[in-house]
């Protein structure tokens, strides 16, 4: 009996994460058929499981950061750079896929009048000045607001600052943080019971029932979500690792994607894609930086979301859409996704800043975001889980190529 007991914790402080995550999630959706009403108690444990990684989240990039920096040896690459880049076309070509799937199957929205209290920002120069704003901000009221642009920010100035400290203030740093990583991996190993509260208490509330109005204009979202994870993706980390992508793509989508489909926050996948990059033996001083940038920049399902809620919105007033006006949308979507905040529906706010291109007024393009909240069940989730997993898999990518081009250096100097 001690036996089975020894067994199963350590099944559960060692076991697959991924596999409990499926049970936990399986368990939920069986507890919200089976029980509703006790499903939506166990809300509670959902709750916990986003709050601590919101609240873990903050500290884990300013210390990470910051130590890595300030550890970073003086000629020693990193891979920031080409991953930036990744990050940029992906995004583009994830809007590029929406205009053409809005094209080939558009979708009609019922607009009627919805209060709906959001200040949504009016221009990309307002998005911009948001972005610039942030990254002056206070850094204590960064960390407590979750604004990571103004974390990075003050990360990185101060450990380049920290690089001339003494040595014995850098390995205090990198303690520091290697305490963090650890109480960042006990919360992670509560992502089942999380995931089984998140899945019952959301199917228990909403059943999906508000979902039926919208078949059509959800297929179109996720449809193109889908081909840009499963083909553009592939395609941008073929291009950059020359090898079959595609068992790196279903690990990223599996290991971070589902996380972060319930917990509808890129922020808060944070401490799970960083977790992630470790297990694969990526270069920290690489991913301390670039996976909460990613959350921050790395917007290809918010600029799906844009672009096809746009479109949506242009075609049910009967506005034509020429090649040049769709190509000038999707640097626009792509510039506004950037500028998205990384917690749930947050890419919904830039849908009129995309709308006033059209002459869409305010009032109609408020319409369109009620509908995207309306549908935010399954869109914003879909969305996050795309976000999440390409800033790990972009990562990967970029770190992989490196170290293949390191590798071949080597192979020509003997």
């Amino acid at each position: 009996m001690e036996k089975q007991q020894k067994g199963f914790v350590r099944y559960i402080t060692q076991g697959s994460l991924v596999k409990q995550i499926l049970i936990g999630l399986i368990l939920g959706a069986l507890l919200a058929w089976l029980a509703p009403s006790a499903a939506e108690s166990v809300e509670l444990l959902g709750t916990l499981f986003v709050g601590a990684l919101k609240a873990v989240a903050p500290v884990l990039v300013w210390i990470l950061v910051m130590s890595s920096i300030a550890n970073h040896k003086i000629g020693q690459k990193s891979n920031i750079r080409p991953i930036i880049f990744l990050y940029i076309i992906g995004t583009f070509l994830a809007a590029v896929v929406a205009v053409i799937g809005s094209m080939l199957f558009p979708s009609m929205l019922a607009l009627v009048t919805n209060n709906v209290q959001v200040s949504p920002p009016e221009n990309i120069v307002e998005v911009l000045k948001g972005v610039l704003i942030n990254i002056v901000a206070n850094p204590i009221d960064a960390i407590l607001k979750g604004n990571y642009i103004g974390i990075l920010a003050w990360a990185i100035g101060l450990g380049i600052a920290l690089r001339h400290a003494k040595e014995s203030t850098k390995t205090l740093l990198q303690d520091l943080s290697e305490s963090v990583t650890q109480v960042v991996r006990v919360v992670i190993r509560l992502a089942p019971i999380g995931i089984f509260g998140l899945v019952s208490s959301t199917i228990a509330t909403t059943g999906f029932t508000a979902l039926l109005d919208y078949v059509h204009l959800l297929a179109v979202l996720i449809g193109c979500m889908i081909i840009v994870a499963l083909i553009v993706n592939p395609l941008i980390v073929y291009w950059k690792i020359r090898r079959n992508p595609y068992p790196l793509v279903f690990e990223c989508l599996r290991e971070s994607g589902v996380t972060a489909f319930f917990t509808r926050s890129s922020a808060a996948n944070i401490p799970v894609n960083m977790s992630m990059c470790r297990r694969m033996n990526l270069d920290e001083d690489t991913y301390s930086v670039s996976i909460p940038l990613g959350a921050t920049i790395n917007m290809a399902g918010a600029a799906v979301t844009i672009t096809v809620l746009t479109l949506a919105a242009v075609n049910t007033l009967g506005i034509a859409v020429d090649i040049p006006t769709a190509i000038l949308l999707s640097v626009v979507s792509a510039i506004a996704a950037c500028g998205a905040s990384g917690v749930a529906g947050g890419s919904l706010l830039l849908i009129p800043l995309a709308c006033s291109m059209f002459g869409i007024s305010n009032e109609i393009a408020m319409q369109v975001v009620a509908v995207g909240m309306i549908i935010g069940v399954l869109q914003d989730s879909v969305e996050t889980a795309l976000n999440s997993s390409t800033d790990v898999l972009f990562t990967a990518a970029a770190c992989q190529a490196e170290d293949a081009r390191i590798a071949t250096d080597r192979l020509a100097q003997r």
